[in-house]
Protein backbone atom coordinates (compact mmCIF):
# COMPACT_ATOMS: atom_id res chain seq x y z
CA UNK A 1 0.00 0.00 0.00
CA UNK A 2 0.75 3.46 -0.35
CA UNK A 3 0.13 5.10 3.68
CA UNK A 4 -0.37 8.73 3.93
CA UNK A 5 -0.37 9.82 7.09
CA UNK A 6 1.27 6.93 8.32
CA UNK A 7 2.06 8.40 12.22
CA UNK A 8 -1.73 9.45 12.60
CA UNK A 9 -4.27 6.82 14.63
CA UNK A 10 -5.42 5.77 11.49
CA UNK A 11 -1.97 5.24 9.69
CA UNK A 12 -1.12 3.17 13.08
CA UNK A 13 -3.77 1.25 12.69
CA UNK A 14 -3.20 0.57 8.67
CA UNK A 15 0.17 -0.74 9.57
CA UNK A 16 -1.11 -2.94 12.42
CA UNK A 17 -3.55 -4.59 9.56
CA UNK A 18 -0.36 -5.08 7.17
CA UNK A 19 1.63 -6.57 9.69
CA UNK A 20 -1.38 -9.18 10.44
CA UNK A 21 -2.30 -10.14 7.17
CA UNK A 22 1.56 -10.00 5.61
CA UNK A 23 0.61 -6.72 3.23
CA UNK A 24 3.79 -4.83 2.01
CA UNK A 25 4.00 -1.70 2.43
CA UNK A 26 5.54 0.27 -0.56
CA UNK A 27 5.22 4.09 0.44
CA UNK A 28 4.99 6.43 3.63
CA UNK A 29 4.34 9.92 4.01
CA UNK A 30 4.06 11.01 7.39
CA UNK A 31 4.37 14.50 8.96
CA UNK A 32 6.78 15.46 12.13
CA UNK A 33 7.06 12.73 14.38
CA UNK A 34 9.95 11.24 12.55
CA UNK A 35 10.86 8.84 15.75
CA UNK A 36 8.05 6.83 14.79
CA UNK A 37 8.23 7.17 11.51
CA UNK A 38 11.94 5.82 11.67
CA UNK A 39 10.43 2.80 13.70
CA UNK A 40 7.90 2.04 10.68
CA UNK A 41 10.79 2.40 8.32
CA UNK A 42 12.48 -0.37 10.35
CA UNK A 43 9.53 -2.74 11.00
CA UNK A 44 7.59 -2.18 7.01
CA UNK A 45 10.65 -1.50 4.62
CA UNK A 46 8.64 1.12 2.47
CA UNK A 47 10.74 1.63 -1.54
CA UNK A 48 10.60 5.68 -0.26
CA UNK A 49 9.67 7.83 2.43
CA UNK A 50 8.20 11.56 1.73
CA UNK A 51 7.93 14.04 4.70
CA UNK A 52 6.27 17.00 4.66
CA UNK A 53 9.18 19.31 5.77
CA UNK A 54 12.43 19.54 4.16
CA UNK A 55 14.70 20.30 7.17
CA UNK A 56 13.95 16.79 8.53
CA UNK A 57 15.12 14.84 5.91
CA UNK A 58 18.60 14.18 7.58
CA UNK A 59 16.46 12.45 10.13
CA UNK A 60 14.97 9.74 8.50
CA UNK A 61 16.59 6.40 7.97
CA UNK A 62 16.17 5.92 4.70
CA UNK A 63 17.92 6.67 1.21
CA UNK A 64 14.98 7.90 -0.49
CA UNK A 65 13.62 10.91 1.18
CA UNK A 66 11.59 13.08 0.20
CA UNK A 67 9.52 16.36 1.01
CA UNK A 68 6.92 18.33 0.16
CA UNK A 69 3.02 17.88 -1.23
CA UNK A 70 4.82 17.99 -5.25
CA UNK A 71 6.90 14.98 -3.50
CA UNK A 72 3.62 13.26 -2.29
CA UNK A 73 2.11 13.44 -5.65
CA UNK A 74 5.33 11.58 -7.52
CA UNK A 75 5.40 9.41 -5.14
CA UNK A 76 1.67 8.08 -5.74
CA UNK A 77 2.41 8.69 -9.56
CA UNK A 78 5.73 6.13 -9.32
CA UNK A 79 4.80 3.34 -6.80
CA UNK A 80 3.37 0.57 -8.45
CA UNK A 81 0.93 0.07 -5.52
CA UNK A 82 -3.12 -0.15 -6.47
CA UNK A 83 -3.70 0.76 -3.18
CA UNK A 84 -3.43 4.12 -1.81
CA UNK A 85 -4.82 5.20 2.15
CA UNK A 86 -5.38 8.51 2.65
CA UNK A 87 -5.23 9.44 6.33
CA UNK A 88 -4.04 13.17 5.98
CA UNK A 89 -5.07 15.72 7.74
CA UNK A 90 -7.62 18.46 6.37
CA UNK A 91 -7.59 19.97 2.86
CA UNK A 92 -4.31 19.13 2.47
CA UNK A 93 -5.29 15.43 1.45
CA UNK A 94 -7.28 16.29 -1.41
CA UNK A 95 -5.00 16.49 -4.57
CA UNK A 96 -3.44 13.55 -3.43
CA UNK A 97 -6.49 11.58 -3.45
CA UNK A 98 -7.21 13.43 -6.81
CA UNK A 99 -3.81 11.92 -8.10
CA UNK A 100 -4.36 8.57 -6.93
CA UNK A 101 -7.64 8.23 -9.11
CA UNK A 102 -5.81 9.69 -11.88
CA UNK A 103 -3.46 7.41 -11.75
CA UNK A 104 -6.26 4.25 -11.37
CA UNK A 105 -5.09 3.21 -7.75
CA UNK A 106 -8.09 2.29 -5.50
CA UNK A 107 -8.51 4.96 -2.75
CA UNK A 108 -9.11 3.95 1.33
CA UNK A 109 -10.39 7.27 2.42
CA UNK A 110 -9.86 8.53 5.85
CA UNK A 111 -9.50 12.24 4.48
CA UNK A 112 -13.27 13.28 4.72
CA UNK A 113 -12.16 16.69 3.42
CA UNK A 114 -11.25 15.43 -0.39
CA UNK A 115 -15.04 15.32 -0.74
CA UNK A 116 -16.49 18.04 1.49
CA UNK A 117 -14.47 20.79 -0.76
CA UNK A 118 -14.24 19.04 -3.82
CA UNK A 119 -16.76 15.88 -4.44
CA UNK A 120 -18.36 17.10 -7.43
CA UNK A 121 -14.68 16.04 -8.85
CA UNK A 122 -13.83 13.26 -7.70
CA UNK A 123 -14.91 9.53 -9.27
CA UNK A 124 -16.23 7.79 -5.77
CA UNK A 125 -16.27 4.42 -7.73
CA UNK A 126 -12.92 3.73 -6.76
CA UNK A 127 -13.35 4.82 -3.33
CA UNK A 128 -13.82 2.97 -0.14
CA UNK A 129 -14.70 5.16 2.94
CA UNK A 130 -12.85 3.72 6.36
CA UNK A 131 -14.14 6.58 8.72
CA UNK A 132 -16.60 4.33 10.74
CA UNK A 133 -19.69 6.06 10.33
CA UNK A 134 -19.10 5.17 5.95
CA UNK A 135 -17.50 2.19 6.38
CA UNK A 136 -20.77 1.10 8.75
CA UNK A 137 -23.04 2.83 6.38
CA UNK A 138 -21.81 1.14 3.23
CA UNK A 139 -21.34 -2.20 5.64
CA UNK A 140 -25.07 -1.97 5.74
CA UNK A 141 -25.84 -1.19 2.26
CA UNK A 142 -25.03 -4.08 0.37
CA UNK A 143 -28.40 -5.33 -0.33
CA UNK A 144 -31.08 -4.10 -2.63
CA UNK A 145 -33.84 -3.18 -0.11
CA UNK A 146 -35.02 0.79 -1.34
CA UNK A 147 -33.23 2.80 1.26
CA UNK A 148 -35.43 5.87 3.10
CA UNK A 149 -32.81 7.49 5.35
CA UNK A 150 -28.92 6.67 6.01
CA UNK A 151 -27.89 8.35 9.56
CA UNK A 152 -24.37 8.59 11.00
CA UNK A 153 -23.58 8.54 14.80
CA UNK A 154 -21.57 11.31 17.00
CA UNK A 155 -20.17 11.32 20.47
CA UNK A 156 -20.93 14.59 20.94
CA UNK A 157 -17.55 15.80 21.64
CA UNK A 158 -15.99 17.46 24.37
CA UNK A 159 -18.55 19.56 25.61
CA UNK A 160 -21.80 17.52 24.96
CA UNK A 161 -22.85 17.59 28.92
CA UNK A 162 -21.65 21.13 29.48
CA UNK A 163 -23.91 23.90 30.56
CA UNK A 164 -24.18 25.83 27.59
CA UNK A 165 -23.36 29.68 29.40
CA UNK A 166 -19.93 28.06 30.36
CA UNK A 167 -19.06 27.15 26.47
CA UNK A 168 -17.41 31.00 25.96
CA UNK A 169 -15.39 30.21 28.21
CA UNK A 170 -14.16 26.88 27.24
CA UNK A 171 -10.33 26.65 26.75
CA UNK A 172 -8.43 25.19 23.87
CA UNK A 173 -7.34 22.27 26.81
CA UNK A 174 -10.91 21.74 27.58
CA UNK A 175 -11.68 21.43 23.65
CA UNK A 176 -9.19 18.56 23.86
CA UNK A 177 -10.74 16.12 26.24
CA UNK A 178 -12.82 14.06 24.28
CA UNK A 179 -15.19 12.32 25.80
CA UNK A 180 -14.48 8.79 24.35
CA UNK A 181 -10.94 8.69 22.80
CA UNK A 182 -7.84 9.72 22.26
CA UNK A 183 -7.43 11.52 18.41
CA UNK A 184 -5.22 14.38 17.03
CA UNK A 185 -6.02 18.13 17.81
CA UNK A 186 -7.92 19.36 15.01
CA UNK A 187 -10.51 16.00 14.30
CA UNK A 188 -11.29 16.52 18.79
CA UNK A 189 -11.86 20.31 17.76
CA UNK A 190 -14.33 19.26 14.92
CA UNK A 191 -15.57 17.00 17.28
CA UNK A 192 -16.72 19.15 19.62
CA UNK A 193 -18.21 21.64 17.62
CA UNK A 194 -20.16 18.66 15.37
CA UNK A 195 -18.05 20.26 12.21
CA UNK A 196 -16.81 16.65 11.81
CA UNK A 197 -20.42 15.31 11.27
CA UNK A 198 -21.43 17.70 8.88
CA UNK A 199 -18.48 16.90 6.93
CA UNK A 200 -19.17 12.84 7.29
CA UNK A 201 -22.89 14.12 6.13
CA UNK A 202 -21.60 15.89 3.32
CA UNK A 203 -19.08 12.81 2.55
CA UNK A 204 -21.91 10.73 2.52
CA UNK A 205 -24.14 12.68 0.28
CA UNK A 206 -21.15 12.62 -2.42
CA UNK A 207 -19.82 8.64 -1.52
CA UNK A 208 -24.12 7.24 -1.67
CA UNK A 209 -25.88 9.62 -4.03
CA UNK A 210 -29.03 12.14 -3.48
CA UNK A 211 -30.94 11.64 -0.55
CA UNK A 212 -31.90 12.12 3.27
CA UNK A 213 -28.86 11.67 5.52
CA UNK A 214 -28.96 12.81 9.32
CA UNK A 215 -27.20 12.30 12.47
CA UNK A 216 -27.63 11.90 16.03
CA UNK A 217 -25.52 11.32 19.05
CA UNK A 218 -24.99 7.97 20.65
CA UNK A 219 -22.90 8.74 23.87
CA UNK A 220 -20.95 5.57 23.82
CA UNK A 221 -19.90 5.35 20.18
CA UNK A 222 -20.43 1.67 19.68
CA UNK A 223 -23.11 2.43 16.68
CA UNK A 224 -21.82 3.81 13.83
CA UNK A 225 -24.73 4.13 11.67
CA UNK A 226 -27.76 3.40 10.73
CA UNK A 227 -30.02 2.99 7.57
CA UNK A 228 -33.83 3.19 7.90
CA UNK A 229 -35.64 1.85 4.83
CA UNK A 230 -38.51 2.19 3.19
CA UNK A 231 -40.95 -0.62 4.36
CA UNK A 232 -40.52 1.01 7.94
CA UNK A 233 -37.47 -0.98 8.99
CA UNK A 234 -33.94 -0.15 10.63
CA UNK A 235 -30.67 -1.52 10.52
CA UNK A 236 -27.51 -0.61 12.77
CA UNK A 237 -23.97 -1.09 12.37
CA UNK A 238 -22.64 -2.10 16.04
CA UNK A 239 -18.77 -2.50 16.68
CA UNK A 240 -16.60 -1.40 19.14
CA UNK A 241 -14.13 1.48 17.74
CA UNK A 242 -11.45 0.37 15.90
CA UNK A 243 -10.40 1.75 12.77
CA UNK A 244 -8.61 -1.96 11.73
CA UNK A 245 -11.98 -3.26 10.80
CA UNK A 246 -12.75 -0.62 7.97
CA UNK A 247 -9.37 -0.69 6.78
CA UNK A 248 -9.13 -4.74 6.34
CA UNK A 249 -11.95 -4.45 4.41
CA UNK A 250 -10.96 -1.53 1.96
CA UNK A 251 -7.67 -3.25 1.24
CA UNK A 252 -8.82 -6.78 0.86
CA UNK A 253 -12.81 -6.51 0.06
CA UNK A 254 -13.33 -9.12 2.16
CA UNK A 255 -12.24 -10.43 5.82
CA UNK A 256 -13.27 -13.64 6.85
CA UNK A 257 -10.36 -13.46 10.15
CA UNK A 258 -11.88 -11.69 13.75
CA UNK A 259 -10.50 -8.28 13.86
CA UNK A 260 -12.45 -6.49 16.99
CA UNK A 261 -14.32 -8.09 19.75
CA UNK A 262 -17.93 -8.71 19.46
CA UNK A 263 -19.97 -6.40 21.85
CA UNK A 264 -21.98 -7.86 24.55
CA UNK A 265 -25.18 -6.65 24.43
CA UNK A 266 -25.61 -7.56 27.83
CA UNK A 267 -22.83 -6.48 29.18
CA UNK A 268 -23.58 -3.29 27.92
CA UNK A 269 -26.85 -2.73 29.51
CA UNK A 270 -28.51 0.32 28.00
CA UNK A 271 -27.35 3.10 25.33
CA UNK A 272 -28.79 6.52 24.87
CA UNK A 273 -29.41 8.76 22.25
CA UNK A 274 -29.29 12.66 21.99
CA UNK A 275 -30.83 15.46 19.35
CA UNK A 276 -28.06 17.35 17.61
CA UNK A 277 -29.15 21.03 18.75
CA UNK A 278 -28.00 24.11 17.22
CA UNK A 279 -28.20 25.69 20.33
CA UNK A 280 -25.21 23.97 21.53
CA UNK A 281 -23.92 23.05 17.91
CA UNK A 282 -24.87 26.16 16.02
CA UNK A 283 -22.94 24.85 12.77
CA UNK A 284 -26.35 22.37 12.61
CA UNK A 285 -28.20 25.86 11.34
CA UNK A 286 -26.59 24.88 7.90
CA UNK A 287 -26.91 21.25 7.73
CA UNK A 288 -30.04 21.02 5.92
CA UNK A 289 -28.63 23.83 2.55
CA UNK A 290 -25.71 22.36 2.60
CA UNK A 291 -27.01 18.85 1.89
CA UNK A 292 -29.01 20.97 -0.76
CA UNK A 293 -26.18 22.86 -2.13
CA UNK A 294 -22.60 20.13 -1.22
CA UNK A 295 -20.44 22.32 -3.68
CA UNK A 296 -20.87 24.45 -0.91
CA UNK A 297 -18.51 22.21 1.30
CA UNK A 298 -15.31 24.48 0.21
CA UNK A 299 -16.53 27.22 1.87
CA UNK A 300 -17.03 25.40 5.31
CA UNK A 301 -14.07 23.83 5.15
CA UNK A 302 -12.01 26.93 4.74
CA UNK A 303 -13.46 28.84 7.29
CA UNK A 304 -13.35 25.62 10.02
CA UNK A 305 -9.46 25.52 9.10
CA UNK A 306 -8.61 29.17 9.21
CA UNK A 307 -10.68 29.25 12.71
CA UNK A 308 -9.29 26.70 14.15
CA UNK A 309 -6.18 27.81 13.34
CA UNK A 310 -7.00 31.30 15.00
CA UNK A 311 -8.46 29.42 18.08
CA UNK A 312 -5.36 27.01 19.02
CA UNK A 313 -2.78 30.72 18.84
CA UNK A 314 -5.71 32.04 21.45
CA UNK A 315 -6.52 34.75 18.93
CA UNK A 316 -10.26 33.58 19.19
CA UNK A 317 -12.78 31.76 21.23
CA UNK A 318 -14.36 28.02 20.84
CA UNK A 319 -17.32 29.90 20.31
CA UNK A 320 -15.95 32.16 18.10
CA UNK A 321 -15.31 28.71 15.54
CA UNK A 322 -18.54 28.35 14.70
CA UNK A 323 -19.75 32.38 14.65
CA UNK A 324 -16.94 32.37 11.63
CA UNK A 325 -17.90 30.15 9.53
CA UNK A 326 -21.40 30.81 9.38
CA UNK A 327 -20.59 34.38 8.94
CA UNK A 328 -18.55 32.89 5.61
CA UNK A 329 -21.20 30.63 5.01
CA UNK A 330 -23.29 33.90 4.58
CA UNK A 331 -20.71 35.77 3.21
CA UNK A 332 -19.44 33.63 0.17
CA UNK A 333 -22.36 31.72 -1.81
CA UNK A 334 -20.43 31.18 -5.05
CA UNK A 335 -19.82 27.38 -6.23
CA UNK A 336 -16.40 25.61 -7.79
CA UNK A 337 -17.00 25.09 -11.59
CA UNK A 338 -13.34 23.74 -11.38
CA UNK A 339 -10.80 22.14 -9.67
CA UNK A 340 -8.42 25.88 -9.74
CA UNK A 341 -11.89 27.33 -8.27
CA UNK A 342 -11.84 25.30 -5.18
CA UNK A 343 -8.10 26.52 -4.47
CA UNK A 344 -8.96 29.88 -5.21
CA UNK A 345 -12.24 29.84 -3.24
CA UNK A 346 -10.24 28.37 -0.11
CA UNK A 347 -7.53 31.06 -0.32
CA UNK A 348 -10.43 33.72 0.01
CA UNK A 349 -12.32 32.36 2.61
CA UNK A 350 -9.21 31.70 4.76
CA UNK A 351 -8.08 35.57 4.16
CA UNK A 352 -11.59 36.63 5.08
CA UNK A 353 -11.85 34.65 8.19
CA UNK A 354 -8.16 35.17 9.07
CA UNK A 355 -9.52 38.85 9.39
CA UNK A 356 -12.43 38.52 10.85
CA UNK A 357 -13.53 40.31 14.11
CA UNK A 358 -15.76 37.66 16.19
CA UNK A 359 -16.57 40.24 18.09
CA UNK A 360 -19.37 41.36 15.36
CA UNK A 361 -21.80 38.86 16.33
Amino acid sequence: MILLGSTGSIGVNALRVAEQFGLSVDTLVAGRNIDLLNAQIFKHSPKRVVVMHAEDISRVNHPDVRAGEAAILDAIEESESQHVVNALVGFAGFRPTLKALECGKKMALANKESLVVGGTFVDTSSIVPIDSEHFGLWYLNQGSRPVERMVVTASGGAFRDWPLEKLAHATLEDALKHPNWSMGQKITIDSASMMNKLFELLEARWLFGEGEYDALIETRSLIHAMIDYTDGSTTAHFAHADMRLPIAYALMGRVDTPIVERIDLARIGSLEFREIEAERYPVWEIKEDLLRNPKRGVIVNAANEAAIERFIRGEIRFVDISKSILQAYETFSSSPRSVEDIFAIDTEVRRYVRELSCEKR
